[in-house]
């Protein structure tokens, strides 16, 4: 049967269809149901919902996520039909039950997540899957070249492509747009594309937003590396490695990162846009994401997928037990990113790490003698030449014309004793910032006056939380105290 597609207005990254309840029936088709819709050739696959009203007889309600995988406008007629079983869940459960995978398997599985034909349980259950029983490394190299392989790839006629990326879990931590920005001053091509928040309060993507637009189409994205030398972007909107936003979703609903999957997302993503020397910033330590003894044991992966690409790659290990930078939350990273590359009060802890990151990046493009990177690096930066190149990007962009100003309620937390402070939790400092409504609200967030290692007076400021909502100020505050992301220990 066709039936004339008819946008409905609910803004969701999952595609949305419902049906007339009669014009279901007639097909014998129920609500949670999955459905095929084709149209012109293309076909996607969504769970389908029933409605008495709202959706003519004659009609299928879709999202706009919809229409644009169709290549349709509203109006157009669409095939409608049951669709089967998705060939790839028996491949899940095999996962589930601890088997090895195939690379036929793994790749059916990467194909029926882009093309929608497994909805979001059915993900989550592959991602479990994988966090539970885990992956050999040739499943990995498999699932890396699946999630890159099913999506769009970008060529740059045989230039020295370079990235770097951090596998995150570190609150602050803004390094990207300030290596970025030094290394696209000293000529490195950079065709940085980064992911929205996982499991920090904020991710790149999230705060570049903040000044300038980040969502672009391939050709785009092409025409602003040619123009600058890089950009700063969200790969969300490139169709490259599709896969990957997908699970990234799913892997947020549930709070996992697998060890398999946070390297295949990586390395597809950095395949996808033609990078050939590649930087992998592992932070560890008591509130990171992973342990030393973790680090160098995904360091090794890291190493073994990459070699396996043709890749040229350094992994490097750096401090992870306290957030890095003083702001955490989209507004008062950027701040944070802009104080530095205007050489203005800057967060010495940011800076010193981008300078390193982007000191080792030149030495392997050339651009640096070995053992002299890190001094080019900042020699770049103190000359205000990263700042133009930063500004430069931003105008390629899109910039936005916007006052810089963290949430409009605030509230100062203060030392309840003197001494010194112990640890700073970057996880429950990620969630504070997340209660707080992190990364959605972009004023969201808080300010850190204090790191591991300070000394502190009583009633002094330790930070201040941000947010533009009451209810989270007060959600917050309820957290803080509950949970003290902060310990002061006594002289």
């Amino acid at each position: 049967m066709k039936l004339k597609l008819k946008r409905v207005h609910i803004e969701s990254p999952e595609i949305i269809a419902i049906m007339n309840s009669k014009t279901a029936k007639s097909l014998d088709i129920h609500a949670g149901d999955r459905i095929a819709v084709g149209y012109n050739g293309k076909s996607i696959s969504s769970d389908v919902d029933t409605t008495d009203s709202l959706v003519g007889l004659r009609e299928l309600a879709i999202s706009r996520e919809g229409l644009i995988s169709l290549g349709a406008k509203n109006g157009d007629l669409a095939k409608i039909a049951l669709n089967h079983r998705p060939r790839s869940l028996p491949y899940i459960m095999k996962k589930l039950d601890g088997h090895i995978l195939s690379k036929d398997e793994i790749f059916a599985i990467i194909r029926e997540i882009v093309d929608n034909s497994l909805n979001e349980v059915e993900i989550a259950y592959f991602v479990s899957g994988v966090y539970e029983k885990g992956m050999t490394l040739e499943e990995t190299v498999n699932l890396t070249e699946a999630i890159y392989k099913t999506g769009r790839t970008l060529s740059w006629n045989g230039k020295k492509i370079a990235d770097k990326h951090s596998i995150g879990g570190i609150a602050g931590n803004r390094t990207t747009p300030i290596v970025v920005s030094i290394c696209a001053a000293a000529g490195i091509i950079l065709p940085k594309t980064s992911s929205r928040s996982i499991s920090s309060a904020a991710g790149t993507a999230d705060t570049m937003e903040v000044i300038t637009k980040v969502d672009f189409s391939a050709g785009d994205l092409r025409k602003i590396v040619s123009k600058v030398g890089a950009c700063l972007a969200w790969g969300g909107s490139l169709g490259l490695a599709p896969a990957d936003d997908k699970l990234i979703r799913v892997e947020r609903l549930l709070n996992l990162d697998p060890d398999s999957q946070l390297i295949a997302s990586i390395l597809a993503k950095k395949l996808s846009v033609g990078s050939k020397y590649v930087l992998i910033d592992i932070p560890y330590g008591e509130g990171a994401k992973v342990s030393k003894i973790e680090a160098l044991s995904l360091k090794k992966k890291f190493l073994s997928v990459g070699k396996r690409f043709g890749l040229k790659i350094k992994v490097v290990l750096t401090n992870g037990e306290e957030p890095i930078g003083n702001g955490i939350g989209p507004v008062l990273e950027i701040i944070d990113i802009i104080k530095v590359l205007k050489r203005q009060s800057p967060p010495i802890d940011l800076e010193n790490k981008s300078v390193k990151l982007a000191g080792i990046l030149l030495e392997m493009l050339g651009k640096a003698e070995k053992g002299k990177g890190e001094k080019e690096a900042r020699q770049i930066l103190n000359s205000g030449a990263a700042y133009k190149k930063f500004e430069e990007i931003l105008q390629a962009q899109g910039r936005k014309k916007i006052t810089l100003e963290p949430g409009k309620f605030s509230k100062d937390i203060v030392a309840d004793r003197r001494g010194v402070i112990k640890r700073v939790d970057n996880k429950l400092i990620n969630s504070l910032g997340k209660v707080l409504g992190c990364p959605a609200d972009k004023g969201a967030g808080i300010y850190l006056y204090k790191h591991c290692k300070d000394k502190v007076n009583k009633g002094e400021k330790i930070m201040t939380l941000y947010s533009n909502s009451k209810i989270n100020m007060d959600e917050a505050l309820f957290f803080y105290n509950k949970f003290r992301p902060i310990l002061i220990n006594n002289n």
